[in-house]
């Protein structure tokens, strides 16, 4: 496929609202089922191994106007719960056989059991981690809350989950996670050939895809995008964060590219980013999926952090192991976690030296005029620092 067609197909499937690819692979073979899930983690291997499609909502972005989700929450609440509702109650989400609710914040706690009032025929679960890390407490924990959900899933889907089947689901998910990888390597090399713009789009298409079916689009984009002659300007390389949860509009993104910065890391999408190393193929797959959350996983505003000295230095080493000559906070409005946590890193990035300046977003926001002078000027003043 060439460049356009593959970033073609990813925007199709970032605009629909009404999940078609779900629908038609669910319409594909009797009985198959689908499970939505919020950001920003939950083992879609379980999901996988039950035969089922793991879908990731994010909210309805800038493409739907909010009337009935707008009744069930304040003003002051962030805006992806409204949205989510909206895409409920319109029938969006009809052919999603359930919902995974993951630990994020008070919001999307409650919104799991509004949905267990509004959609009663629906499978809901608030889908819980540890916040102790030892293997015999917290892992313990963690292993039991995934045997309730694969259980669950079990049933709902009318077959037993073996251990082979999620050994399976791991081996498929790590081949994911690779590809990932590699995109997001070859995006921190060669920014200018691999804008985020696109490569956003193409991380969107995994939250709709099968997983094996995502692994295969990644690679042909990085080999589309190798194929493609883009010019190589003197942007300044930044890494964006606080955007785990609520996902900025795609003009957002496009806008920080056009004021002169190269986004060269982020916490976008985060399920597929979650476990940093390969998961265990062989052994107990559920002990294996728990060690690795407790050990190899990413820091984000929404995990716990026991020790207040390791706050930071997953930034600090993203924007070291990226080249990154700055950092930039955008945060959705309103998003506890993200806004309660900005201050703690900023402490960290003065300490460290490294350039930062910080923004709001709503997933509709229409105010890209400014955000975008902010980045201009915030680029300039780095190649100003870094040539004094």
């Amino acid at each position: 496929m060439s460049l356009k067609e593959v970033v073609g197909r990813c925007e199709a499937l970032f605009e629909d609202l009404h999940f078609e690819s779900v629908r038609d692979w669910k319409a594909a073979a009797p009985g198959r089922k689908a499970i939505g899930f919020m950001p920003i983690y939950v083992p879609r291997e379980i999901i996988h191994a039950a035969g089922m499609l793991p879908v990731g909502i994010f909210g309805g972005g800038d493409q739907i106007e909010v009337i009935q989700g707008d009744a069930y929450y304040q003003s002051y609440i962030c805006r992806i719960p409204r949205s989510t509702i909206e895409l409920g109650v319109t029938g969006r989400l009809d052919c999603l056989d359930g919902m995974l609710f993951p630990s994020i914040c008070d919001v999307i706690r409650n919104l799991s059991g509004m949905w267990q009032i509004m959609f009663k025929g629906k499978y809901v679960r608030y889908f819980d981690v540890p916040q102790n890390f030892n293997d015999g407490v917290g892992g313990e924990y963690y292993v039991h809350e995934m045997e309730v959900l694969r259980d669950d899933l079990a049933e709902l889907g009318g077959r037993k989950v073996t251990d082979d089947d999620l050994r399976n689901s791991i081996k498929v998910y790590n081949e994911n996670r690779k590809a990932v990888r590699d995109l997001y390597g070859y995006r921190s090399q060669k920014p200018w050939q691999a804008p985020t713009s696109e490569v956003y789009l193409v991380m969107r298409a995994g939250m709709v895809l099968p997983p094996e079916e995502h692994t295969k689009l990644v690679r042909e984009y990085i080999a589309a995008a190798e194929a493609e002659k883009r010019p190589k300007r003197d942007n300044a390389r930044v890494v964006l964060t606080g955007s785990f949860c609520e996902q900025p509009p795609l003009g957002l993104i496009k806008s920080i590219e056009m004021a002169g910065c190269y986004i060269v890391d982020d916490d976008f999408h985060l399920v597929t980013r979650w476990h940093l190393d390969d998961v265990e193929e062989d052994g107990n797959p559920l002990w294996n999926l728990s060690k690795s959350f407790l050990h190899h996983s990413a820091d984000t505003a929404s995990k716990y952090s026991a020790r207040r000295e390791d706050k930071g230095k997953f930034l600090v080493e993203s924007v070291r192991k990226s080249g990154a000559e700055g950092v930039v906070f955008a945060a959705a409005s309103f998003c506890d976690p993200a806004l309660l946590e900005r201050p703690m890193l900023l402490e960290i990035l003065k300490k460290h030296g490294i350039p930062h300046t910080a923004f709001k977003f709503a997933e509709n926001t229409g105010q890209m005029a400014p955000i975008r002078e902010q980045a201009g000027t915030f680029a300039d003043s780095i190649k100003l620092w870094s040539a004094a």
